[in-house]
Order: structure tokens, then C-alpha cells, then sequence
């Protein structure tokens, strides 16, 4: 396993973050492929035996179930400052507006919940899941520097925003004297490039760590044609996020298939390789043990400058989907 330093921050981790949306109960949540606590303890074990130090969850995965089984899982095997957790948060509900809760409160409760839920005394990445266009960003930033003093955060991130945004909210936590968003966790794989077209080159000029999510497209990525899996099958989501671009993506995935075949492994590790040459650690969500096993194999392969063209080579332009389409 490779480590790097996250970021503007003193935080080491592996190339690989293990992202736990997938861990949970299937019940509780949007869903119903998660696995059970037993599955999930399996995964995130194998994942530290890997050399993997770095989880993300959210209090948003599963009702807050993620969190549980990630908790238990680490005050199991693994001491606590030998890991490195980050958790996610969401903007305030209409609810929560209408009451008065203000967003330096909201990050105090959410915060507080998450902590009782992973058993933890801190997070050392605590991430606003997507821009809140509802509450200041600088009550947000306040919030978020209130919750550092206390020692009960190291660093904060972000998630689901435009690049526009995070300079922003970095110029205002600058002169406000408030800590900078230190990462940025987008929709980022080879067949959705948006995020090329300004956060990489914001993030790479100002040392900001990109963790992107989705790194495999939901498993199109690692998958031929007439492959299919329990998500794929039943993650009506993903569907909604790559569904409408599946014919022009498909010549990518046609490259990804016809490189792994050439070089003698996954295509998942071919994806992976490519995507780790551009960000700093991707998540990985992971539901079986060759998922992990492939992302922790695809750190030491190597593409050539023609190899990255040929897999860049047919890429579209795509609509923004998911919660970036969604959030307003």
C-alpha cells in the first residue's frame, strides 16, 4: 500500500479509502444491497489487513447504520490513531429551519450523533455532504471551527459542490481566521469527467485532496457487458446517474475491457490505475473482498501517457447528475 499526505493537513493515508456506503442495514436506508454488520466487519478487517487506514462514511448511509458498523468494526481491529475516519454531514432540513436551529447548532448535533454512533471521542475528516443553500456558508465555517476547538474534529471537507464554491468558502474561512476545507469529494471516474473542467485544476493549484466518489461508475467500470451484480440489478440510483450516457460510455468500458485483457488484469484495476494517477485517494465501496483486493492491486499499476489517452480518447461531455442535478 502507497500513503500520502492528505491535503493541506498532517493526515497520512493509503491510496485507497474504503467508502462504507455499502455497509449498513438494508432495511434502514435507500439501499437494499448493503451488507449486514457480520458482512461489514469482514470487509472493513480485510480492508486494514490490506494496509488500508482510511474509511468514509455518513450519518446519511443507512440511518446513520454505516456509522455503527464502522465504529464497532475499528474499536475491534484497530487502534483508533492508527486510522484515519471521515463522516459526512448534511445541510439543515426545512424542519430545522423553521424551528430556529441555527447551522452553528445543526453541525453541533450532527456531529454529536455521528460521534455516539462510530463510538469516537473525534472524526479526522468531517465532510458538509453537498452545499447548503439554505444557511451561510459562514455559519457553516464558524460551526465547523467551534466543533475543531473543541478537539472534536482535525480537519474538514467538502462534498457535491462547484469549484466556484470552495474557493469561496476557503477565501472566507481565510479572512474570517476559520480552518479550509482540506478535500473535496466529487462524482469523478473515466466516464464522467466533469469535474476536469474547473475543482481538478482548483484543487491542484491549491493543494485541496480530491476523494472522489463513484470511482467505478457503480461497478460499469469493472464489469463487461453481460456481467451483472445484486447493485446493478437494484440500485435504481446509480440507473438514474448513467443510464441516459450508457451507449457512449460503453466505448469506454469496451477500452477499459480490451487494456485489462492486454495487460493481464481487472478492469477495475485498469479504471482505478487511471483515476489514482489523477486524485489523491478515491473511494472505493466495496461489497465483496475481490473489490478491495483489485483496488489495492490497481496502486501499483502503471499506465503509459499513451495508455491514459486511449482511455480518454471518446469521452463526451456529460449533464451533471445525481445530487449535484439535484441539490439547488
Amino acid at each position: 500500500m502507497e500513503y500520502i499526505q492528505l491535503g493541506n493537513s498532517d493526515l497520512k493515508v493509503s491510496k485507497v479509502c474504503l467508502g462504507c456506503m455499502g455497509f449498513g442495514d438494508a432495511q434502514a436506508g435507500m439501499h437494499t444491497w448493503t451488507l449486514s454488520e457480520k458482512d461489514s466487519r469482514k470487509m472493513i478487517q480485510y480492508a486494514l489487513d490490506q494496509g488500508i487506514n482510511f474509511f468514509d462514511t455518513a450519518m446519511g448511509y443507512s440511518q446513520g447504520t454505516s456509522e455503527e458498523y464502522l465504529g464497532r468494526a475499528i474499536k475491534d481491529y484497530a487502534n483508533r490513531k492508527d486510522v484515519v475516519i471521515a463522516t459526512k454531514f448534511i445541510p439543515r432540513t426545512k424542519e430545522e429551519i423553521e424551528q430556529g436551529i441555527t447551522g452553528q447548532q445543526h453541525i453541533e448535533n450532527c456531529l454529536n450523533a455521528s460521534l455516539k454512533r462510530l463510538g469516537m471521542d473525534y472524526v479526522d475528516l468531517y465532510i458538509l455532504h453537498m452545499w447548503d443553500y439554505h444557511t451561510p456558508i459562514i455559519d457553516i465555517l464558524e460551526g465547523l471551527h467551534n466543533m475543531i476547538k473543541q478537539k472534536k474534529i482535525r480537519y474538514i471537507g467538502i462534498s457535491n459542490c462547484y469549484a466556484y464554491q470552495i474557493a469561496m468558502a476557503n477565501e472566507i474561512a481565510k479572512a474570517n481566521g476559520y480552518e479550509q476545507f482540506i478535500s473535496v469529494q466529487g462524482h469523478y471516474n473515466l466516464i464522467f469527467r466533469e469535474e476536469e473542467r474547473e475543482m481538478k485544476k482548483y484543487c491542484d493549484e491549491n493543494n485541496i485532496a480530491m476523494t472522489p466518489y463513484s470511482a467505478l461508475a457503480s461497478g460499469r467500470l469493472a464489469k463487461k457487458p453481460e456481467e451483472i451484480s445484486k447493485r446493478l440489478k437494484e440500485d435504481s440510483y446509480a440507473k438514474g446517474k448513467y443510464d441516459a450516457t450508457k451507449v457512449q460510455d460503453q466505448k469506454i468500458i469496451e477500452r477499459v475491457e480490451k487494456l485489462s485483457n492486454e495487460k493481464k488484469v481487472t478492469m477495475s484495476e485498469i479504471s482505478l490505475a487511471w483515476l489514482m494517477n489523477k486524485v489523491a485517494s478515491p473511494i472505493i465501496g466495496a461489497t465483496k473482498i475481490h473489490h478491495i483486493s483489485d483496488a489495492v492491486k490497481a496502486v501499483d499499476v502503471k499506465l503509459t501517457k499513451e495508455e491514459i489517452e486511449y482511455l480518454e480518447e471518446l469521452y463526451q461531455p456529460h449533464s451533471l447528475v445525481g445530487v449535484m442535478a439535484e441539490n439547488k
